[in-house]
């Protein structure tokens, strides 16, 4: 029980400047223009801040950073370019404050969707990074399939901000699982690996293994709404394990993308169901057809 609770270049100042005034997200560099490494320190902090400044410099012409979304040449690892940046449909406000869906215009802070009021989700609140398309899209599908686990620290930068205090104020994160033979078959769960990288950022622990999913389901990917409800249907359960750290627990849900909710509000009724006090859903990407 004790050891599972502990576990974005930019060359241009003024896109910097913006993307500083928004709260930057790690992984884009705003300002390639950085202080000499040690300024103002110690003969021997100098000494070593300019050794490993050398040492990085020497692995840069090895493994020179790339663009995750493009491959162009960055300042540094770990980031995306301003173009690719500046492409990303970010989720801000004003959106729906349970759902996390966008809103076109301005109704005033706490206004509610339609679906939200209409069908309200067992989660307390959904947040997500960006809507699911173009380099979001990339991204993900990066991650998923061409075993790009490297991008989970950058996606996991920008999903701690998104969420807006929500991870650091939880109790715990838990990824969405996968299925043993699912698992094994792709050798990681995405999922998880965002929840990881989450942890490391937060300082909040990451429950592995208190959900599973206990029954195999076919893949979401082409069913529709009610059809991915029926997959995932008792799918999720909390181990008898997990349930003494679930219970009466604030659990950030981890999951890469959010289409119609099924998978999420199945993950979160098993949660729920071990006692969970409070879940909120946390998504690099979501989809969104027309902006309310």
């Amino acid at each position: 029980m004790d050891g599972e609770w502990r576990i974005l270049e930019t060359t241009n100042r003024t896109v910097a400047s913006s993307i500083a005034s928004r709260g930057t997200p790690g992984g884009v560099d705003p300002d390639p223009a950085d202080p000499l490494p040690g300024r103002g320190t110690s003969f021997w902090e100098r000494f070593v801040a300019r050794l490993l400044a050398a040492g990085r410099g020497a692995a840069d012409l090895l493994y020179p950073p790339v663009c995750r979304g493009c491959g162009r040449f960055v300042q540094r690892h770990a980031a995306v370019c301003p173009a690719c940046w500046a492409s990303l449909r970010l989720i801000e406000r004003p959106f729906c404050e349970v759902l996390g869906v966008p809103f076109s215009h301005d109704l005033g802070r706490g206004i509610l969707s339609a679906d939200a009021i209409a069908n309200p989700p067992p989660f307390t609140r959904l947040r997500s990074v960006a809507i699911h398309t173009g380099i979001a899209r990339d991204l993900v599908h990066a991650l998923k399939y061409t075993d790009r686990t490297d991008l989970a620290p950058m996606m996991a930068a920008w999903m701690l901000r998104a969420g807006e205090g929500a991870v650091e104020a939880a109790d715990a994160i838990v990824p969405v699982p996968l299925h043993k033979y699912r698992l094994w078959s792709r050798r990681f769960n995405q999922s998880a690996e965002l929840a990881r990288a989450l942890a490391r950022l937060s300082g909040r622990p990451m429950l592995a293994t208190a959900l599973v999913r206990q029954r195999r389901t076919m893949r979401q990917v082409g069913l529709g709404a009610t059809q991915r409800q029926d997959n995932v249907r008792g799918a999720f359960m909390v181990t008898e394990a997990g349930r003494s750290l679930v219970f009466g627990r604030h659990i950030v849900l981890v999951d890469d993308v959010y289409t119609t909710g099924a998978t999420v509000a199945a993950a979160t009724r098993a949660l729920k169901r071990a006692g969970a006090r409070e879940v909120t859903v946390l998504t690099f990407a979501r989809a969104v057809t027309v902006l309310i």
